[in-house]
């Protein structure tokens, strides 16, 4: 397990205002109220659909194509909404690749130069968010580290469901400050993530000690 780079271990923290700077047309209707659910399983075959449609579409484009956030840990309660990123070469030629997302009847909602060229899409029936990142971002390396975290990890993620859980309530009044109050929790997660990693890479160094009996 190596070390990661500062640009990986410094989560970037967006405020209300960014994104509303950010928003493009109409915001999503999933942003107006937030349901947790339990785990559905459906939920894994519904990004094996959606990678085969980009795949399709985009051909060689694409760099990657991964399913992140909490559908994509099983066991995990999460928002019945997929989070896909998608990592392409430079995200601001939008030529290159809105049109033929739009064909597939995504439309842009985000447009968010500032946080690594990131730019948000939403599926026609609203249960995909497509982020499309250059590469190089950061943001995918952590997503992945998160997730993979979590799904070997079951304290941690009963934990974030349990928060989960209590911040929707906590935010019925007003949804859109969920996934900002969601930061404390995610970043004590990251901070057990590159700890683990500096102190994994440490022990694999020439010199370090690696303990096998736990």
């Amino acid at each position: 397990m190596a070390e990661y780079p500062q640009n990986v271990v410094q989560r970037f923290h967006g405020t209300p205002e960014q994104v509303d700077a950010g928003l493009v047309g109409e915001p999503p209707r999933t942003w107006e109220s937030i349901v947790i659910e339990e785990y559905d399983r459906a939920w894994a075959q519904r990004f094996i659909a959606v990678r085969s449609s980009l795949t399709e579409a985009l051909g060689a484009l694409i760099i990657c194509v991964e399913h992140v956030g909490s559908t994509a840990v099983p066991g995990l309660a999460a928002k019945p909404v997929i989070d896909v990123d998608l990592v392409i070469g430079d995200t601001a030629e939008e030529s290159g690749y809105l049109p033929a997302l739009e064909r597939l009847g995504y439309r842009l909602v985000l447009r968010e130069p500032w946080w690594h060229g990131h730019r948000m899409l939403l599926s026609p029936a609203e249960d995909v968010n497509l982020h499309v990142w250059p590469q190089g971002a950061p943001e995918p390396v952590r997503h992945l580290l998160f997730r993979d975290w979590l799904r070997s990890h079951p304290h941690d993620r009963e934990r974030y469901a349990a928060t989960k859980r209590r911040l929707a309530r906590d935010t019925a009044h007003r949804p859109r400050d969920y996934s900002l109050a969601k930061n404390d929790v995610i970043d004590e997660i990251y901070a057990r993530i590159f700890a683990a990693s500096a102190s994994a890479a440490k022990a694999e160094q020439p010199g370090g000690t690696t303990r096998a009996d736990g």
